[in-house]
C-alpha cells in the first residue's frame, strides 16, 4: 500500500492516473479508521478506478484547543485497517506544515447561510477551516468523486455549497450513517468512550427513532419537546441541541411544510464526549 506523508510526492504519483482519464474516489478523514470509513472506502472502490484516503487532523477547525489535543491519533492502526480493506488504496497523511505550508489559518468562506445554523452557531470557525482542508484536499488530489459520511449532515451540505461555489467538478456523494449493532453512530470520537458509555449510549438514536414516529403524527414542537424531556430524565446525558431543519436551507423548522424534506439533529455530551447524529424524518 502507498502512503504518501507530502503532496508533492502524492501529486506525482497521481499524474498518470489523471492523464490517462481514469476516475479517483477519495475518502477524507481526520482518521481514528473505523467500520463507517471502511464503508465509505469500499463505495468509492466500487465506483472509480483509483481511490485516495486522507488521514489528517486538521486544526484550522476547531475552536476548542483541548479538543483537538484530545483527538484520537491512531495512524499505524489507521494503515493497517485499509490495507486489510485494501492493499490498492493509496494513502495521504500530511503533516501540518506540509498542507499549511507555515500560515495555519483557515480561509473566509460564503455558505449562503448554511454555516450559521447548528454547528456554525456553536463552534465559531468550525466550517471555515473544513472548507479550507477540503480545498486543499481536492486541489492536491483532483478527485472525481469525494465520499462523506450523512453523520455530519451540515458538513456534507457546506462542502457541497463550497464545491458549487468554487466551480469545482467533483461529485460530492454522501454515504448513509454507518451504525454500531446498538446504534450509536460510528464516529472517531467514540474512542474516548468507555465501553459503559458506549452501551448506554445507544439511547440517542433510540431517541432520534421515537421522534420520527412522533413527527409523522404531530406537530415539529411535539418531536422537539419529546426529545428534550427524553434527555432531562438521563443523568449520564447532558443535551446541548435537537432541532429539526429543513434539509436544504438547514433552518431550524418550527411546522412542516409540504414538499420540503426535514432531518432531526442532535448533539450530547457523555463521559466530556461530544456526540452528533441526525435522522431523516420524511
Amino acid at each position: 500500500m502507498k502512503v504518501f506523508h507530502a503532496q508533492s510526492q502524492l501529486k506525482q504519483h497521481l499524474q498518470p492516473f489523471l492523464k490517462a482519464k481514469q476516475t479517483i474516489g477519495f475518502v477524507p478523514t481526520m482518521g481514528a479508521i473505523h467500520n463507517g470509513h471502511l464503508s465509505l472506502l469500499q463505495q468509492a472502490m466500487n465506483e472509480n478506478d483509483v481511490v485516495v484516503l486522507s488521514i489528517f487532523v486538521n486544526p484550522t477547525q476547531f475552536n476548542n484547543v483541548e479538543d483537538l489535543e484530545k483527538y484520537p491519533r491512531t495512524l499505524q492502526k489507521d494503515l493497517e485497517l485499509t490495507e486489510a480493506l485494501s492493499n490498492k488504496i493509496i494513502v495521504y497523511a500530511p503533516t501540518v506544515d506540509d498542507i499549511y505550508k507555515g500560515n495555519t489559518v483557515a480561509q473566509n468562506f460564503d455558505y449562503d447561510g448554511l454555516d450559521n445554523e447548528m454547528e456554525g452557531v456553536n463552534r465559531p470557525g468550525h466550517f471555515d477551516g473544513v472548507g479550507t482542508i477540503v480545498k486543499k484536499l481536492f486541489e492536491i488530489i483532483e478527485p472525481t468523486k469525494a465520499y462523506f459520511g450523512e453523520k455530519d449532515f451540515q458538513q456534507l451540505q457546506i462542502v457541497r455549497k463550497m464545491v458549487q461555489k468554487n466551480n469545482m467538478n467533483i461529485e460530492i456523494v454522501g454515504c448513509p450513517i454507518f451504525r454500531q449493532e446498538n446504534g450509536l453512530a460510528m464516529s472517531s470520537r467514540n474512542e474516548r468512550l468507555s465501553d459503559q458509555a458506549k452501551e448506554k449510549a445507544a439511547f440517542i438514536y433510540k431517541t432520534l427513532q421515537s421522534a420520527k414516529d412522533l413527527f409523522n403524527d404531530k406537530d415539529v414542537k411535539d418531536s422537539v419537546n419529546f426529545v428534550v424531556d427524553a434527555f432531562a430524565n438521563e443523568v449520564d446525558f447532558t443535551l446541548e441541541y435537537f432541532i429539526i431543519a429543513d434539509e436544504a436551507s438547514l433552518k431550524t423548522a418550527t411546522v412542516k411544510e409540504p414538499g420540503k424534506k426535514y432531518r432531526g439533529f442532535i448533539v450530547v455530551h457523555i463521559e466530556e464526549v461530544r456526540l452528533i447524529d441526525n435522522i431523516a424524518l420524511n
